[in-house]
């Protein structure tokens, strides 16, 4: 059984604390659990929370030996988190992980991947509040506080707090596929997959009261397959191209045209995972035209071609 391992860091911040032990605990098939959840500190103390209480935990840090997925919560320790070095018995405890582990970060726990130098090159994450202090403390990283997760292979690191559950989902959807995962989702009462990224939380001007491009979004999530450019958005909203675009963007952190390229991506994929409609179907009717543009926008996205998704992730 994959073994997942919690690496609870004091002051570690308590939601993201049981973000993993829910989200894999939940995972089962066939009446099985998926993952064995451990979560441990760096040393055998009880461990601090955030929000005014302690922690004592079933574990210490010889459960990393054996871990095949480390995750790191949030955690306001001071030397990742304010001078860009790991405490002596913090990295005695990361020394224990294997170099096979997948390493996994939730909100600022990306802090304590980049002091590990573990980020040094890699694209990641964190809470976007966060991102100042971080590119100051870690300018080796290629920091995008935009996204609500990065997965670069064996590292993955998520944006704040509930993006920890999409994180975690988007793990057990890439290793069980998309019906495990959405299991897991409806169980803990979220969606499997959100749209858009972090930017769409950071604090900016709000929109005018007396136009909002939510209609305008669900108008366009029914007529996928059809022609649409953003004249013809900005005309269904009632609205200058100028204005629409700036609204949608205020509203969605996105484009129009990245949020319907968006969109696409992702009924190409619920297609390719629940239909056996051929690779140039699914591409018709997903408005991305042909099966070479389905697989180029698919490619970039996940980094997969359409039927090697389909094989992985299609219902079964």
């Amino acid at each position: 059984m994959h073994r997942v391992v919690v690496l609870a860091v004091s002051e570690v911040v308590g939601y993201d604390l049981n973000i993993a032990p829910l989200v894999f605990g939940t995972a089962t098939q066939d009446g099985e659990r998926l993952y064995d959840v451990r979560v441990c500190g760096v040393d055998d103390r009880p461990v601090r929370v955030s929000h005014g209480y302690e922690a004592h935990l079933d574990h210490g840090p010889e459960a990393l030996e054996d871990a095949d997925t480390v995750v790191i919560p949030g955690t306001r320790v001071h030397g990742p988190r304010q001078e860009g070095v790991l405490p002596p018995e913090l990295a005695a405890a990361m020394a224990r992980i294997p170099s096979s582990a997948r390493l996994v970060s939730i909100c600022t726990g990306a802090f304590v991947l980049a002091a590990a130098g573990v980020l040094d090159g890699r694209r990641a994450t964190t809470h976007w509040a966060h991102a100042p202090a971080f590119r100051r403390l870690y300018p080796r990283v290629d920091l995008d506080e935009n996204v609500l997760f990065v997965d670069d292979g064996d590292v993955l690191t998520s944006a704040g707090l509930a993006a920890g559950v999409d994180l975690c989902l988007h793990l057990v959807r890439s290793d069980h596929g998309s019906a495990v995962a959405n299991q897991v989702a409806r169980y803990c009462v979220v969606p499997p997959w959100r749209d858009g990224g972090q930017s769409q939380f950071i604090e900016q001007p709000l929109p005018e009261a007396d136009g909002s491009t939510a209609a305008t979004r669900a108008w366009v999530l029914e007529r996928l397959g059809e022609p649409l450019d953003l004249a013809a958005l900005a005309k269904h909203a009632g609205m200058s191209v100028r204005t629409f675009s700036r609204r949608f963007r205020a509203e969605t952190g996105q484009s129009p045209r990245a949020w319907l390229n968006q969109q696409r991506v992702l009924h190409a994929r619920h297609l390719l995972e629940t239909t056996d409609l051929p690779v140039d179907r699914v591409a018709a009717e997903s408005g991305l035209g042909t099966a070479a543009s389905l697989r180029q926008h698919l490619n970039a996205a996940i980094g997969v071609a359409p039927l090697a998704y389909r094989r992985t992730f299609a219902r079964r």
